[in-house]
């Protein structure tokens, strides 16, 4: 593997993982972005990743092959695990940072019949080039360093990201915040504002405000999985907990959508949050 190299978004670097054979952790400027088994695509190690995969294995029947928009690619685990589990899927992934693109494509090829388009770009004009109703799923994870751009924050993306999904089809969002959590409130009130169904799933401290943590939103204009999706979060190494309904109510209260002319990143996490 490459030692650090410079790529558009800073320093990126691939570090082997002590714990599994031919695994690796994306590193950019020190930040962990993203973990890649090559042996097991499926294998997800991050928990926020793996509350996405729950959202993924719950879109349609099991092994149905899917549309996937993935807006920020990193080291392409989403797009791997898609591609093994849903064989025939066709996903599209926007990245605005196309030399650490080409860096994991060299170093950490796809699975073979991957069918996996990387379109260099940022993710908001990306998406707003897509027709309308042409994708299942899309999943949202974009930062600059460890911050989520405030552009991919505000009800006018949300209304983007509605437009090119088909009908009853479900977006995911990565969503990164801390005590006292207004942002995660505002994110949610906001995809409450374009899709008539909305949960949060996270580990119960971050919920509670006790730590800086990962949220996956996952909103639709159907009925969401929540019974299924509890029960898959509950039975996770780190299990997580599944809000929505009432208990979504009380957890965004006052909290207003965020519209672009007021919308702001994501908050910086504490220092030492990465080691």
């Amino acid at each position: 593997m490459p030692g650090q190299v410079a790529v558009a978004g800073g320093v990126a670097e691939i570090l082997g993982d002590a714990d599994r054979d031919r695994s690796y952790v994306l590193m950019l400027d020190g930040v962990p972005q993203s973990h890649v088994d090559l042996d097991d695509p499926a294998h997800l190690e991050f928990e926020y990743v793996r509350r996405m995969g729950h959202v993924v294995d719950l879109a349609a029947e099991e092994g149905a092959p899917l549309d996937v928009v993935h807006l920020g690619g990193g080291a392409l685990t989403l797009p791997r695990y898609v591609a093994v589990t849903r064989p025939g899927s066709r996903q599209r992934v926007v990245e605005v940072d196309e030399p650490l693109t080409e860096l994991v494509r060299e170093h950490l090829p796809l699975p073979r019949g991957a069918r996996v388009r990387v379109r260099a770009a940022d993710a908001r004009a990306g998406l707003e080039a897509m027709h309308d109703a042409s994708a299942d799923l899309v999943l949202v994870d974009v930062f600059a360093g460890a911050r989520t751009p405030a552009h991919l924050t505000s009800t006018e993306f949300a209304v983007q990201v509605a437009r090119v999904l088909r009908p009853g089809g479900v977006t995911a969002w990565n969503v990164s915040d801390g005590p006292p959590l207004r942002f995660l409130r505002t994110q949610a009130a906001t995809l409450r504002s374009v899709f008539g169904h909305v949960l949060l799933a996270a580990e119960p401290g971050t919920l509670r405000g006790r730590r800086h943590g990962n949220t996956v939103a996952v909103a639709s204009d159907a009925a969401l999985p929540v019974a299924a999706l509890t029960r898959r979060c509950a039975g996770d190494p780190m299990p997580s907990r599944v809000v929505a309904g009432g208990d979504l109510d009380a957890f965004v209260g006052t909290a207003l959508p965020v519209a672009d002319a007021s919308a702001v990143a994501s908050p910086e996490p504490p220092p030492g949050i990465f080691g």
